[in-house]
């Protein structure tokens, strides 16, 4: 009897607080029933938000250099370096068939050309600031798999190869051209130049690869190349050359992308994430402000929980979710034109260890996201990310066993990009999230 006490007032809570809709025509399983009774839209269900730093995240094989570094207001100090093997599609010098013509060719200089992917973070007004170091050791996986992690490194030299101090124009065509350290280039000519270094086993066995460091005093902002576009150029020329005379070039290009990845890193000291626990693990809202957070590159993803969501069972012995709509809102003053908010939230399902299993999908099987409402208002008030989860929650609510799982939310470009949001619970003073339900019972 005490059971049903309880039930009943469960019920009468979530009614009482709805809204009453009429049906029209709904899908329930795959049978079409034409209803005339009501759906009860419910928006009184709880919702439990947190955050959750995955253990690492692929960044090699992703097509884009990413550098550079800025303290951030709410996550701390970000930082990325990038590390990467060259390769060249010749070992020679130029000939014309003539094998002592090379005894003419004298070095010129070597430099690095990085070429815009229009990607960028941050502050692009302020200077940002690298330098190029030499790697002491091949660029090779240390686990069992054939990946390279943001948490990764390789060893380097300390000694900087070149360095360049520029106010970055990543959405413009042009590229950045570092000129690098002559004794370095003409070491390299003089192995080539005397058949030291002839295919790529002798290249990479004499240059293992490079890194690009961001100086850690002066960057404000994390900057995109594109890693099929950027290389090393070697210039060399005839001996007593004409002053017309046009330089030869040798390029080395990252010809292998698996050996190209970006090295992230995340300072939280002081912030409100600094506890943030072990990947199986979740910092929850309430102990951040009524706040949870989503940051790209670092694996810093957000974690939307339906703790009463199997209750839904009891309301009648035939019922269903026929839609449900999860809005969620980024916290006023965390985004702004340095910090601008994604067009889309990527939506994945975990389990209790964070462990995904699949992207969120709708009733068709299509893949689903949080999709971005950018109109404004004064108050900012209907800026907002979308997902219907209507699907997913009567699965949910069916589900046999006691585990549940949980939506794990982050950006699109999770491994090459430094992008972050905030986002309100359903506490938060401004920015609460919103769980609309469609119930129907038959």
């Amino acid at each position: 009897m005490h059971k049903f006490i309880l039930l009943l007032l469960f019920v009468l809570t979530l009614f009482s607080c709805g809204t009453d809709t009429d049906t029209g025509e709904f899908t329930v399983g795959s049978d079409y029933l034409a209803l005339s009774n009501k759906v009860i839209m419910i928006d009184t269900v709880t919702v439990e938000m947190s955050t959750i730093n995955f253990d690492s995240l692929v960044t090699s094989n992703k097509s884009r250099i990413l550098i550079g570094n800025y303290d951030d207001p709410i996550f701390g100090k970000i930082k990325s370096d990038s590390y990467f093997q060259l390769s060249g599609s010749s070992y020679a010098l130029n000939s014309t068939g003539s094998d002592t013509e090379s005894v003419n060719y004298v070095f010129d200089s070597i430099s690095m050309i990085l070429k815009y992917d229009k990607y960028y973070y941050g502050d692009t007004t302020k200077v940002q600031t690298f330098d190029i170091h030499r790697l002491l050791q091949k660029v090779k996986p240390n686990t069992d798999d054939s990946n390279f992690y943001n948490n990764s490194t390789l060893s380097y030299s300390s000694e900087s190869l070149g360095k360049v101090s520029f106010v970055p124009r990543p959405n413009q065509k042009d590229s950045i051209n570092i000129k690098m350290d002559k004794e370095f280039g003409e070491a390299l000519f003089q192995k080539i130049k005397k058949r030291e270094v002839t295919d790529f086993d002798s290249f990479t066995e004499y240059l293992k690869g490079l890194v690009l460091v961001p100086e850690t005093s002066n960057s404000s902002n994390v900057i995109g190349f594109s890693a099929g576009s950027s290389k090393v150029r070697l210039y060399y020329s005839k001996y007593m050359a004409d002053q017309d005379e046009v330089s030869y070039i040798l390029d080395f290009t990252i010809g292998d992308q698996t050996k190209q990845f970006n090295s992230i890193s995340l300072d939280k000291t002081g912030t409100l994430l600094q506890n943030l626990p072990v990947s199986s693990s979740y910092l929850s809202s309430t102990l951040t402000n009524n706040q949870g957070f989503i940051q790209s590159g670092t694996g810093v993803a957000c974690r939307v929980d339906f703790p009463n969501i199997k209750q839904f069972k009891n309301i009648s012995t035939n019922g269903a979710i026929v839609n449900a709509e999860l809005v969620l809102k980024p916290v006023n003053n965390s985004y702004s034109e340095k910090y601008p908010l994604a067009d889309s939230l990527a939506v994945y399902i975990g389990d209790n260890l964070n462990r995904i299993s699949g992207t969120l999908v709708n009733s068709a099987g299509t893949t689903v996201y949080g999709i971005l409402n950018k109109k404004s208002d004064e108050f900012n008030e209907n800026v907002g990310y979308t997902i219907p989860v209507g699907t997913f929650l009567q699965k949910e609510m069916l589900k046999a066993a006691d585990s549940r799982s949980s939506l794990i939310l982050t950006l699109p470009g999770i491994s090459k990009s430094v992008n972050r949001i905030v986002l309100g619970n359903q506490k938060h003073a401004d920015n609460k999230i919103q769980l609309k339900i469609y119930y129907i019972s038959y």
